[in-house]
């Protein structure tokens, strides 16, 4: 688990770790520029040198063995109670039993800690995912400051003084396959709404391309989507319905949020770069990557591109 006051996430302990092993920087130095001890720079660079890149990411702070952990015929008690009954822990607890911080970590280690995230009549956790590729496609944006010649902060560190001007920014659109994980991105100049119309209408063509036909898109409430003409022009004249999610719940839109930081995390701040063009440049191959030889948690190890042609074909598993 990630630490709550922990300076550091897994891209800044590799940026640590580049400065040390790459650009030859002191340790102190370069703890000293991500703000962190000496000692915090020595773990990562431990952990980095015994397990690569794997030992730069947040662990589980959960032991190997829990010998005071309650059994499992109480935990499916307390599960079962809490779906039909719909009690919390301070009722549940002299039900079954046990302290209500024990039911409270049973209910939270399955994700059951808020009613409103159950289904009302069964109480089954509700995690939508969509049966068949196209029937929803989630779009997003983020603009992403470019890398300046040379390389940026994350290259040179920090130089006191004046504040140097940017590079400006540009924009990642995203298109993500509900049912399958399929992505599609482009980096963009803006994410003004004739450039939102291009970039669908390049989507729905790739998506094309590999058999799947887009029926809804899913996206947030920003202008380029909502209030473009051009925008809901286009999405009538493909046919494709336009769902947009609820005010202040980004998480309806959860898989191209999630996506997003995906991308950023593997791809943009996975390494120092001289140059946008060269970051640019790497773009195409992650994308690559994601989509054809990324193992994905939520399809159970398999591919994104494998599972779209998979589900098109009607062999689903």
């Amino acid at each position: 688990m990630g630490r709550a006051r922990g300076k550091l996430t897994p891209a800044g302990r590799l940026l640590l770790v580049q400065r040390v092993t790459v650009l030859h920087w002191p340790v102190s130095q370069a703890a000293s520029s991500m703000g962190v001890s000496r000692e915090t720079a020595y773990e990562w660079l431990g952990r980095w040198r015994r397990d690569g890149a794997a030992g730069l990411e947040d662990r589980s702070s959960r032991p190997h063995r829990s010998p005071r952990q309650v059994p499992a015929a109480v935990e499916r008690r307390i599960l079962l109670l809490r779906r039909r009954l719909k009690w919390g822990p301070h009722r549940l607890a002299p039900l079954v039993g046990h302290p209500r911080s024990t039911i409270y970590t049973v209910l939270a280690r399955h994700g059951m800690t808020r009613l409103r995230d159950l289904d009302r009549s069964t109480g089954v956790p509700v995690r939508y995912v969509r049966d068949h590729p196209g029937e929803l496609l989630h779009l997003d944006m983020k603009p992403l400051a470019r890398v300046p010649e040379g390389g940026g902060h994350r290259v040179l560190g920090r130089v006191p003084g004046p504040h140097r001007r940017g590079a400006g920014y540009e924009v990642i659109h995203v298109a993500i396959d509900d049912a399958s994980r399929l992505a599609f991105a482009q980096i963009r100049p803006d994410g003004r709404a004739l450039t939102v119309v291009q970039f669908l209408t390049d989507a729905v063509g790739f998506f094309a391309e590999h058999g799947i036909r887009i029926q809804r898109i899913m996206t947030d409430r920003g202008w380029s989507y909502t209030q473009s003409p051009r925008f809901r022009a286009v999405a009538r004249r493909l046919r494709i319905r336009h769902k947009i999610t609820r005010p202040y719940r980004p998480q309806t839109n959860g898989k191209a949020e999630r996506f997003v930081q995906t991308l950023l995390r593997e791809w943009a701040y996975a390494r120092l770069y001289r140059s946008n063009e060269e970051r640019r440049i790497a773009f195409p191959k992650w994308l690559h990557y994601y989509n054809h030889h990324r193992p994905h948690t939520a399809l159970e190890g398999r591919v994104p591109a494998v599972v779209s042609v998979n589900d098109m074909c009607g062999n689903h598993s």
